[in-house]
């Protein structure tokens, strides 16, 4: 990350509107690019990270060892050897030698190619590089221009002061705020970009499903029959029960939902209809119907049996011949295999394989010819249909379990009451006072909101000053009512308060304000570790013309207001001389429910190997409830 120094004029002289202040950022920075560029000229790259002189090292040594290695080779051959082919390959045998030495020696020179470079030497090499301050005549920070990430993809702008700070902070980049007692961002709100939650629900969803059949791991008695590998012909002349061509899916059926299912059409019955489709392990013996050997499943078409295992099946549903679709699917809510018959359920079987799972086809008998159908085109079985009926299930069994009376009501009031939300708890008891007991039967079930009720006035005011974007008095009432909040002035609620207040003034526009506020409020922050990732999107909103709409712009939304609302709400509950539990100054009973239904439906899935929906509780608040179709 290069360094660079631009020269601000004091607050008293800076210009009077945003795009003027921004013209002097662009008009300053090119002659700083410029400088940097002749000063890194003037004092020359240092030889371990000089990629051109190691390329010019490693040709010259290649080269070199080629030569010789092959000259050593040639004079070799003709001592001892006779015939031209003998003598050629020794020659080419001597030039891999060299080959292969000079490869060891290239990378030993490659070894401290940058990217190995330890932290402790590149913060060495950054503070050797610094350029003298400027006078301080001026107020001076420092821009870094910083490689685009997943995180931030365009280019970020940071704030930091050149007055020393710099020098010192990375020295001291490790610190952590002392005497933390809890950890704020572990807050139901903290903050995130819809980038990163859109990368977090992609990583639980991603994972490979079969497009095509897997032509190279087979039993090869088969000819394909289409350039999409979806269809197979049998070309083979059957002679006994090992003569069957076995398909598999290129790979296994996804886990992460709440069913898997494909197709096959028979387009030709053969001689003798003995097409099957089911599932197999990966190295399953491909000269075999699924079903037949342990570890598979298969619906046979020329008897209906379902073979598990064992070489004799059990009667299971219809034959099926020409024209037929079939299809095969695993129930991973409740650990079922599935198979169908023209858009009609035949019946299910406990799934007792553990382990992928390959879709599988298979043909044993002169002209037979299928297509398989791994959900390109619409399925002929309604298996949306079928995963909605599924959840309805699930639904119906947990409406069955029994609770407390108007336990909704009182995890409803915790919540509002824990968060200070004064005004709506007031309408809320006042429309409810007819109809749920009173607090102390609330109590005597369980429902105790006497830690809650502490400081609830203040922790109102404090929330809608936030909300309003009002952090100065904000700043003003903790003084007042909390000082010892404040008395760490790196504690992580006073950093989430200043970065708030820089991004209110970002918000309006005063982009001179917000610079002065950053010298002189933000610079501290700077030697925390655990800051820095939030300090570079914070100081990058000065970076865009219209900040709202880049890549770090989630931080003007309203979650971000209400993410340092709670963070002050919970460090004004911790003060509570009567608080035993610090945990309960971080979640209500509401967001306690929420993580403990996360932490069972995690080890649900564990204990069925990881297969099923994964579930993420953000995706389904985002989406209300409603059904995902797989």
């Amino acid at each position: 990350m290069a360094q660079f120094l631009l020269c601000i004029p004091k607050t008293g002289d800076a210009p009077n509107n945003a795009q003027n202040t921004r013209q002097s950022l662009s008009r300053l920075l090119s002659p700083a690019l410029m400088a940097e560029e002749q000063r890194q000229k003037a004092q020359g790259i240092p030889p371990r990270y000089d990629l051109n002189a190691k390329w010019d090292a490693c040709l010259d040594i290649t080269m070199r060892r080629l030569a010789y290695s092959s000259l050593a080779g040639a004079f070799t051959a003709l001592l001892f050897f006779r015939s031209p082919v003998t003598r050629w390959a020794s020659v080419a045998f001597a030039a891999g030698v060299g080959i292969g030495s000079a490869y060891t020696d290239c990378s030993y020179i490659f070894d401290g190619f940058p990217q190995k470079i330890s932290s402790s030497e590149r913060r060495r090499l950054r503070l050797s590089s610094h350029p003298p301050p400027l006078p301080p005549s001026s107020l001076e920070i420092r821009v870094p221009i910083i490689i685009p990430t997943e995180r931030s993809p365009t280019i970020n702008l940071g704030l930091e002061s050149s007055l020393g700070f710099l020098d010192e902070g990375l020295t001291m980049i490790n610190q952590e705020p002392a005497g933390e007692s809890i950890d704020l961002f572990r807050l139901a709100s903290r903050w995130r970009s819809g980038a990163e939650w859109k990368k977090i629900v992609e990583e639980m969803d991603s994972e490979p499903v079969p497009s095509h059949l897997n032509t190279i791991n087979s039993s090869g008695l088969f000819q394909i029959v289409s350039t999409d590998k979806m269809s197979v012909q049998y070309v083979g002349t059957p002679q006994h029960g090992h003569d069957v061509g076995v398909v598999q899916a290129d790979c296994p059926a996804p886990t992460r939902r709440l069913a898997y299912y494909f197709e096959m059409t028979v387009k030709n019955a053969g001689q003798k209809g003995q097409v099957a489709i089911g599932f197999t392990m990966q190295h399953f013996k491909m000269r075999r119907q699924p079903g037949w050997e342990a570890n598979s499943c298969g619906y046979h078409g020329d008897d209906g049996y379902l073979y598990r295992g064992q070489g004799k099946g059990e009667s299971f549903g219809p034959t099926f011949t020409t024209n037929d679709t079939v299809g095969a699917g695993i129930n991973y809510a409740s650990q079922e295999f599935f198979f169908t018959k023209n858009a009609k359920l035949v019946g299910t079987v406990p799934k007792d394989i553990k382990g992928p799972l390959y879709p599988s086809i298979a043909v044993h008998s002169q002209n037979e010819e299928v297509t398989v159908n791994f959900g390109k085109k619409p399925f002929l079985f309604d298996i949306e249909g079928f995963i909605l009926e599924e959840r309805l299930k699930q639904q119906a069994m947990i409406e069955k379990l029994s609770l407390q009376p108007n336990i909704s009501h009182w995890i409803v009031r915790s919540y509002l009451l824990h968060y200070g939300y004064q005004d709506t708890l007031k309408s809320f008891d006042l429309a409810s006072e007819n109809t749920y007991p009173s607090e102390s039967m609330a109590q005597e079930n369980g429902f105790d909101d006497q830690g809650d009720m502490y400081a609830l006035d203040h922790r109102n005011i404090l929330r809608q000053l936030i909300k309003n974007g009002n952090i100065d008095s904000a700043f003003q009432k903790l003084r007042e009512w909390y000082p010892q909040v404040l008395q760490d002035d790196k504690s992580l609620v006073c950093f989430l308060l200043h970065s708030q207040r820089f991004i209110e003034y970002i918000r309006v526009g005063q982009l001179a304000e917000a610079v002065s506020y950053a010298q002189s409020e933000l610079q501290k922050f700077f030697s925390v570790k655990s800051y820095v990732d939030l300090l570079q999107d914070v100081s990058g909103l000065l970076a865009y013309k219209v900040p709202v709409e880049s890549s770090v712009g989630y931080l003007l939304d309203g979650p971000q207001r209400e993410f340092v609302a709670d963070a002050v709400n919970a460090v004004v509950l911790s003060t509570n001389p009567n608080l035993k539990d610090p945990d309960r100054c971080l979640y209500s009973c509401l967001e306690k429910l929420l993580r403990q239904l996360t932490l069972c439906s995690l080890e649900r899935r564990a204990s069925s190997e990881d297969q099923g929906e994964a579930f993420c509780l953000h995706r389904e608040l985002q989406s209300g409830g409603r059904a995902k179709c797989s």
